[in-house]
């Protein structure tokens, strides 16, 4: 008899090619599962309309992704609990009503979660949850009213205490969720980067002004303020100088009022862009700069864009505690991976200072990216995530495959 092949749906809010960390993984783990023989699934949103020529044509190779319309905020980002329940609710009838799978792989937000763990009960299957974060904790930097928080806490246990397993970005997370009480088996994997995209693609044009770049989210917890302090400080001493702020986050009003009571010139704000874009920009820059606030419940956190920094040759600069601290400390002896500092303007401004002073060349910043683009890929943290996804199977399913 035939091998039955495998059969996995991917349920997330997010996929590729939005840009952002979880549509670079979620992409490369369907990518794996299919490298596999499975038949792969993606139950997602239809991408903004900005970004839908984009989509058109660049799902990956023996994936199938069905998208879904959805409510989008002012910016265009699937963000906010009515966002988040216009993609919940639907996906909740679109598992129930579509060829049963032998596994399932959900993303955040919790209430997808819950939805996930509803449809699976019914639907007498196993899933395995994406840990990247917990939520009830990132939102306690949001709003101080005890009754959201409550809710919001008592979802993600719920949709992680239904999970048969779930992988973690690093071991601080699954430490974390045991304090909560969520005793789901979990994989701490990781994270990677997306060596197609990010790579290093050539030196900054002598005409371009030089630059520091701030990619990714900056919401209260980041406390990215500090390099608009840390900037204005270091441009005193050396103008000329550009800060580049690739991204979004709560925080964009308040980062705006600090550079306004600064008076600091040379920062800009971008949306977005994808990877092989980001890339270019990181390739160019003097320095990339990540931040992590501490005492804010989030210290366990790892800061993933430092992944993509050093893929495309750009060293770190980083800010704050934790095991982004840690490994950069680990790695700086050996590869020019950067700096790190604890949560201080004076401290963050040196080091912007030193990284002007003594930039990585263009053969040094290849052999970053040469090393970083073999240590931290993202398909061997795909290929983790499927491991541990495939030893949750029911015996049945191992039976049937065998």
């Amino acid at each position: 008899m035939p091998q039955s092949p495998l059969r996995v749906v991917i349920a997330s809010r997010i996929f590729a090619p939005e840009p952002a960390a979880a549509s670079f993984m979620l992409e490369a783990i369907a990518r794996e599962f299919a490298r596999r023989g499975a038949e792969v699934e993606v139950l997602t949103t239809r991408a903004p309309r900005a970004g839908r020529a984009a989509a058109a044509g660049q799902d990956p190779a023996g994936v199938s992704v069905r998208r879904f319309p959805v409510l989008r905020d002012a910016a265009g980002y699937v963000r906010g609990y009515v966002q988040y329940m216009s993609f919940d609710i639907p996906l909740f009838f679109r598992l129930l009503l579509a060829r049963r799978a032998d596994l399932y792989i959900v993303e955040p937000p919790p209430t997808t979660g819950a939805a996930m763990r509803v449809a699976a009960a019914i639907l007498r299957r196993p899933y395995v949850y994406d840990a990247a974060d917990l939520w009830s904790d990132a939102a306690s930097q949001a709003t101080s009213s005890r009754v959201v928080l409550r809710v919001l806490r008592g979802v993600e246990r719920f949709a992680m205490r239904g999970a048969s397993a779930a992988f973690a970005i690093s071991p601080g997370l699954v430490s974390r969720m045991r304090e909560i009480g969520i005793e789901t088996p979990a994989t701490p994997v990781g994270f990677g980067v997306d060596t197609g995209a990010f790579t290093f693609r050539g030196a900054r044009s002598a005409a371009v002004a030089p630059y520091f770049v701030y990619a990714g989210s900056y919401s209260e917890w980041h406390g990215a303020e500090i390099f608009i302090d840390a900037f204005a400080r270091f441009s005193e001493e050396r103008p000329g100088y550009r800060l580049l702020f690739y991204g979004n986050g709560s925080q964009r009003a308040a980062l705006e009022r600090r550079i306004a009571d600064l008076g600091v010139t040379g920062v800009e704000f971008f949306a977005p862009v994808g990877g092989e874009e980001l890339s270019h920009v990181l390739s160019g820059a003097v320095a990339s700069l990540a931040s992590l606030k501490p005492r804010q419940g989030y210290d366990y956190a790892f800061t993933t864009k430092v992944y993509a920094s050093l893929a495309s040759g750009c060293p770190v600069v980083f800010a704050g505690e934790g095991p982004t601290v840690d490994f950069i400390e680990r790695h700086r002896a050996s590869h020019p991976v950067g700096s790190a500092v604890g949560y201080d303007v004076e401290a963050t401004t040196q080091l912007l200072a030193d990284a002007a002073r003594d930039p990585l060349n263009d053969a040094e910043r290849q052999e970053l990216s040469a090393w970083a683009s073999d240590a931290f890929s993202i398909d061997r943290v795909a290929a983790q995530v499927a491991d541990c996804a495939e030893a949750v199977l029911p015996a049945r399913v191992r039976e049937r495959r065998a």
